[in-house]
């Protein structure tokens, strides 16, 4: 059999992947500290450390946008609907029964169709939650000033911490998910070297 391979991960994208994937753990374990799940830095530095890498994080994001329009990657996450139930049917059944896989990857579709849908769930759902009450936080002394006096830090809280379960659970999703490649290191290679064997 013939494996062709394609360069699908270019350097600065495999950069901004990681870089992000770092910075959102360290986030989720720090913040689960702030809130009291577990002591090991203590509240205040971990309260620190955690508005430091979110800083860091939306530094990495400006750099991320602007290479996406610059490049035109920003057309890889254009939601679609095609093969969508074609792919959930992989996930949930055929996989399981060694069924290829029915989308196929090129350089200019990296992201299946369910990919695309949970990616965009992400950015107007999941980050603008967290984003929104992590702002709060940490302006929390300015609300009368911006006339949100009424706003109780309680609600804030809450809504942070479902955000960052909703995070943690497409985090634990999508490290099972790049187990799912024809092998189970492929898809994990591939966002480490950029290239993958097709096949």
């Amino acid at each position: 059999m013939t494996t062709e391979r394609i360069y699908l991960f270019k350097g600065f994208e495999r950069f901004w992947h990681w870089a992000q994937a770092a910075l959102i753990i360290f986030m989720l374990i720090s913040g689960f500290e702030v809130h009291g799940s577990y002591e090991l830095l203590g509240y205040r530095r971990a309260a620190q450390l955690h508005s430091n890498a979110a800083w860091a994080l939306i530094g990495l994001w400006i750099f991320a946008i602007f290479w996406h329009l610059t490049t035109g990657e920003w057309r890889q996450y254009i939601p679609t609907t095609e093969k969508v139930l074609a792919v959930a049917r992989f996930y949930s059944s055929g996989i399981f029964k060694g069924e290829a896989h029915p989308y196929e990857t090129t350089a200019q579709r990296k992201h299946n169709p369910l990919q695309r849908l949970t990616y965009l769930a992400i950015l107007v759902l999941v980050s603008p939650l967290i984003w929104i009450t992590g702002w709060l936080y940490l302006f929390h002394a300015e609300w009368a000033a911006w006339g949100l006096g009424g706003l109780k830090l309680e609600w804030v809280a809450w809504g942070h911490t479902i955000g960052a379960f909703l995070m943690l659970a497409f985090l634990i999703s999508h490290v099972y998910l790049i187990t799912t490649g024809h092998t189970i290191g492929a898809q994990l290679k591939a966002m480490v070297t950029g290239w993958e064997d097709a096949h």
